[in-house]
């Protein structure tokens, strides 16, 4: 009986000292492991920025990571458009910006192919001085009589102002008048150039109107020559965190995220 007690005894410390290691090298596993994942790079355009600044934190809480952003324009060639940043391999794993650009850059091979999932639906507005007198669009003849009537106009090099200079001002008869005067702003928001006192009247996306300090919102342009922008996000081909990449986007476009799109000025497309 003695010895089987102790052999029973040296199995019991054994066993126990095992178990003792174990836990310290779970510890050990564990004060080493690294971090939820890298750096998530992201560029955006304006018509997206006011939202998209709202929502990273949230995001960086929840997911453990850290989102880094380059903005600008959803097209063009200025230095910091997307699609300028792209075309210098600067770091990107998810790209936010309008859809028909968001599109061209998958046929020239920068995103991925049925990554692209449309975010939100945005309309272009002017915007005034503050304290300077609002002037009348609210319909379509009253429009044309305030941009004839502008000393100057600002307009975007992206989206709403390519619409502006390539179609709205045809629509409405004027563009020999108008053009001359209207000045296409490039790395810089409109509400900015027309706050310092540089232009009149400025026309962007609503959203990119309504953070700028110093000016006063008038309205949308009217419906009949409303120009309504979808914003998409997609994941960029040369993304070093594509599951990463996909779960913000999936955040940005979930109907938690909706309410503080919403406050932008934006109309969200959230998913059900």
């Amino acid at each position: 009986m003695k010895t089987q007690t102790f052999s029973l005894d040296r199995l019991t410390r054994r066993a126990s000292l095992l178990v003792a290691a174990s836990v310290l090298a779970a510890c050990g596993s564990f004060s080493k492991a690294p971090p939820a994942g890298g750096d998530i790079h992201v560029m955006t355009s304006g018509g997206f920025t006011a939202a998209y600044n709202d929502l990273r934190p949230d995001f960086e809480r929840s997911s453990g990571r850290t989102v880094k952003t380059a903005y600008g324009a959803s097209m063009g060639n200025a230095e910091d458009s997307i699609p300028s940043r792209l075309s210098r391999n600067e770091p990107a794993d998810v790209v936010i910006l309008a859809r028909p650009a968001l599109d061209a850059l998958v046929a020239q091979g920068k995103v991925v192919p049925g990554s692209q999932v449309d975010l939100v639906k945005s309309s272009i507005g002017f915007a005034v001085r503050k304290g300077a007198p609002k002037p009348d669009i609210s319909t379509v003849d009253a429009l044309k009589r305030t941009l004839l009537a502008a000393p100057s106009i600002a307009y975007s090099a992206s989206a709403s102002g390519t619409y502006y200079e390539t179609e709205l001002l045809k629509k409405l008869g004027i563009e020999d008048q108008v053009k001359p005067k209207s000045k296409r702003i490039l790395s810089e928001r409109v509400g900015t150039v027309v706050a310092r006192g540089d232009a009149a009247l400025g026309l962007q996306q609503v959203s990119e109107l309504l953070p700028i300090d110093g000016i006063d919102y008038i309205g949308p342009l009217p419906a009949e020559v409303q120009r309504v922008t979808v914003f998409s996000a997609g994941v960029a081909t040369a993304s070093k965190q594509p599951d990463a990449a996909r779960q913000l986007i999936r955040y940005l476009n979930s109907p938690a995220a909706a309410p503080t799109i919403a406050k932008t000025g934006l109309e969200p497309l959230a998913a059900r």
